[in-house]
């Protein structure tokens, strides 16, 4: 992948990095102030939507924090589909609102995917990053430059089968 994919890509991901933390937010305000009515329609606890809601906020919060690698929130986001994914699993048996339960997971998983693809995406690019090195000091030989100037001169023989060749067109150091 050339220098200009690489820049391409880096702007996709932060950009769905940034969609994301957007989306923790508003979606845990919404846990946060629906709690009530989501319990119903789901028929889970308000208690638990709450802490999740909190949960979503925090991750948000760490995706703007972080600009230059959000990759560990979106990590987090990923970590907190799971446990999304879990809850909502284990609330199925016995429960009269299995549509529900079914709606939430398929929207879960969606938005699992695009959390996983973009957290990949970004650790990914974090590891093809070349480190930045600062050579403005070096100068490329093993001396300063003046203890190096003329060094070759000392130790230069006139090859012998140049040694016959008329004065005007010997190979002269200067």
């Amino acid at each position: 992948m050339d220098y200009q994919q690489r820049i391409t890509r880096r702007v996709a991901a932060h950009r769905r990095a940034g969609f994301l933390g957007w989306f923790s937010v508003g979606l845990g305000l919404a846990e946060l102030v629906c709690a009530r009515g989501l319990a119903r329609f789901l028929g889970m606890s308000a208690g638990t939507i709450r802490l999740y809601g909190l949960r979503e906020i925090a991750t948000g919060a760490g995706i703007f924090a972080s600009r230059d690698d959000p990759a560990p929130w979106i990590w987090g986001r990923v970590a907190g589909d799971a446990l999304d994914l879990a809850t909502l699993a284990a609330n199925v048996s016995g429960n009269p609102r299995k549509a529900a339960i079914a709606f939430a997971l398929a929207n879960v998983a969606g938005a699992t995917a695009l959390d996983l693809m973009t957290a990949r995406e970004l650790s990914l690019l974090k590891e093809l990053a070349a480190p930045s090195r600062d050579y403005s000091d070096r100068v490329g030989f093993a001396g300063s430059p003046e203890s190096v100037r003329g060094a070759a001169r000392d130790d230069f023989e006139v090859p012998r089968d140049m040694q016959q060749v008329p004065p005007g067109m010997r190979p002269t150091l200067h």
